[in-house]
């Protein structure tokens, strides 16, 4: 197809490479050569597609763009600054430096319009499939004839990096399956990566795997051609029941005399010279920095802010219509796109009686989800292929499918990555997702976690068969480093409740969250139900951890337990109250929040006096430190586990009352003897 580009899209196009290889080049760092190849691409869409509105980037109707190739950050960086979002040049002159907004790679919680945290390869276009889910849903749930209020697409620009990454084969595969018409992946072919071309490592037909994902596939044989990518841009948003995908063949580094379509364009600095021979050939003043020519600012800074403003008052028109028609519809997407909650989210969450036999607190929580979905619609969530042994769904709804848009259950296949993942779109996208896997596969879903941990994103991970209880099926399915690994993690909350009670109050504290993922960490094998006019009230998982039973006066020792190894420690205060000997029973099943309370309460739950204190937990004893103090024990399990039934396994690695009391005592007549103090 014939290119009949203008002076003025190669003037904005020159203008995007060239700040990004002047902002790479001043901090001394940074990835040049996908922004040059791809910013004709890149142009296309912001000028001609993409509707949003600069001066709002969080207008809820706008199209989403991610930036999955996120090392081609300043790709990004440059059409914001061009299009007219708070991205001004002073900040793309501070790109990659202290305090600065433009960091290395795309923050979300950095600058309006980065959609997405993006930089480890494959996250972004796994996120933009469940934007797109989020999308499908929100238009099923809220759209009514005549008062259409959603209706925005999702582009995300990825590179051959991510299609190697196996969590965007299980995303693409998703959502060929789901049909999601309302997705395209813009796909830099460059054929380059760090250690050279990608012919070392990657030599399938990426084209036919999508194909047979169900995607539409289309082909750009030449990334400078802005007619033959119009072409395949309107194509792809005709197609309503298959995801998009167009294969892009550009030059990396494209215009650099010495380091086009080679390994060295990729991630580092052009330098200073070869950089004034590519402004050059670009026709470029070689010796002005950061320049954005007048000619620009008028066509590409102007028309974006103009066609913005106007996009956003139609919308705007458009809800007023939908809320004066349907006025409860309209004031739950308020509460939705604000973060809020109805009034009586909570009102059937249940009370459970006391029980000895009790229920697995995956099946507590279960009851407790069911409860509060059925007042939140926008709670939506499933499981990686486990939801009869996770548990997690939500009542009188469907499956979200390709004929079923309104369907709150999702069926994520195995494919723990994709699901992490995904559920950040849809909390990106204000839905409130929840997935559910097994404890032991968080190893699969660690990078999407993390992501929503920096993303600061509301992201409800639940974990079930939480330790070496789940038993017979041995040490691969037994997790005993995994919560310790969470706990290191910044910025998010690991909850491992002691029975149902503490299991409902794990939901009443999780769902108004609005900055951070939680991890609630579940049991398989029944534990009791605490008899709570006995002991302190479940509400105490609020505050992180609280005084579970106590004995009169200064206790000798304080025991500190989480989830199912909390029964152990009320039988050794049991057992060391026959004794004489003084006891408390701490159930901390949030530490995060523990360590958000003021310093009072903290001594009131664990008064610095007593330096006899024993932790138990069915996992690494790593971290557990800080609360034993030097003098303390921690009883836990440093080693794989073994498959066997759960009752030997308990016994043979001390998670019994006897053990917990004997090694309690012990440590009470050493404390007493050496005087040991915290």
């Amino acid at each position: 197809m014939e290119n009949r580009t203008r002076p003025i899209d190669e003037l904005c196009i020159n203008c995007i490479r060239t700040l990004s290889m002047d902002a790479i080049q001043k901090a001394n760092s940074g990835h040049p050569g996908a922004a040059m190849g791809m910013a004709p691409t890149a142009y296309d869409l912001w000028d001609r597609f993409l509707r949003n509105d600069p001066a709002v980037p969080a207008f809820p109707n706008r199209d989403r763009f991610v930036l999955s190739m996120g090392h081609a950050s300043m790709l990004l960086y440059s059409c914001l600054h061009l299009t007219g979002y708070e991205v001004s040049l002073d900040d793309i002159r501070s790109f990659r430096q202290w305090g600065g907004k433009c960091a290395g790679h795309p923050e979300s919680t950095l600058i309006g319009g980065v959609e997405t945290t993006t930089g480890p390869l494959g996250q972004g276009v796994a996120v933009s499939v469940g934007m797109a889910i989020a999308e499908r849903w929100a238009a099923a749930y809220f759209n009514r004839p005549g008062h259409e209020i959603v209706d925005y697409g999702i582009y995300a620009l990825c590179g051959d990096g991510d299609m190697m990454e196996g969590v965007a084969g299980e995303a693409a595969s998703l959502a060929g399956h789901l049909g999601l018409g309302n997705l395209t992946w813009i796909y830099d072919s460059n054929d380059i990566s760090i250690d050279g071309s990608t012919d070392i490592t990657f030599s399938e037909n990426v084209a036919a795997r999508f194909q047979a994902y169900g995607w539409y596939v289309q082909h750009v044989s030449d990334a400078n051609n802005l007619d033959a990518l119009h072409v395949a841009i309107e194509a792809a948003r005709a197609e309503s029941d298959r995801p998009s995908l167009i294969v892009v063949k550009s030059q990396i580094g494209f215009g650099s005399p010495n380091r086009a379509g080679k390994a060295k364009a990729h991630g580092e600095p052009l330098g200073v010279d070869e950089i004034r021979l590519t402004k050059q050939a670009y026709g470029w003043d070689p010796d002005r920095h950061f320049m954005v020519p007048a000619e620009v600012q008028r066509y590409m800074t102007e028309g974006a802010k103009r066609r913005g403003a106007e996009l956003h008052g139609n919308w705007q028109q458009r809800f007023d219509a939908f809320a004066g028609a349907h006025p409860e519809l309209a004031e739950r997407w308020r509460q939705m796109q604000a973060g809020a909650l109805p009034d009586d989210w909570d009102a059937d969450i249940p009370d459970f009686d006391a029980d000895a036999k009790g229920t697995a607190t995956r099946g507590s929580s279960a009851k407790v989800l069911e409860s509060i979905a059925k007042r939140v619609p926008w709670m939506i969530g499933g499981s990686a292929d486990l939801v009869g042994s996770t548990k997690t769904k939500v009542p009188d709804s469907v499956l979200f499918a390709r004929t079923a848009h309104d369907g709150r259950n999702i069926a994520f296949g195995v494919r723990e990555h994709a699901m992490a993942a995904v559920m950040n779109g849809l909390a990106h996208s204000k839905v409130r997702p929840f997935g559910s896997s097994f404890l032991t596969f968080t190893d699969y879903c660690r990078p999407a976690i993390r992501l929503a941990a920096l993303s600061k994103l509301p992201s409800i991970f639940v974990f079930t068969h939480d330790s070496i209880g789940l038993g017979e099926d041995g040490p691969t399915h037994q997790p005993v480093e995994h919560v310790a690994s969470f706990r290191a993690m910044p910025n998010i909350d690991v909850i491992r409740p002691c029975d149902a009670n503490e299991a409902a109050a794990a939901w009443r504290y999780i769902v108004p969250l609005t900055d951070r993922p939680v991890l609630l960490v579940l049991t398989r094998q029944n534990v009791p139900t605490l008899d709570r006019k006995k002991f302190g009230s479940a509400d105490g998982l609020l505050r992180g951890a609280y005084v579970l039973t106590d004995c009169d006066g200064t206790p000798e020792v304080i025991l500190i337990a989480t989830g199912s190894e909390v029964q152990h420690c009320i039988g050794a205060w049991e057992r060391l109250a026959d004794e004489g000997i003084k006891a408390r029973v701490v159930s901390m099943p949030c530490w995060e929040q523990f360590e958000r309370q003021d310093a009072a309460y903290k001594e009131s739950v664990l008064p610095g006096g007593v330096t006899a204190r024993v932790s138990v937990e069915a996992g690494s004893t790593m971290g557990w430190s800080r609360y034993v103090g030097p003098a303390g024990v921690s009883i836990g399990l440093d080693r794989f586990g073994e498959s066997a039934p759960i009752d030997v396994l308990m016994q043979k690695f001390g998670f019994t009352a006897e053990n917990v009391a004997a090694r309690a005592k012990k440590l009470v007549e050493r404390v007493a003897v050496q005087g040991i103090v915290n």
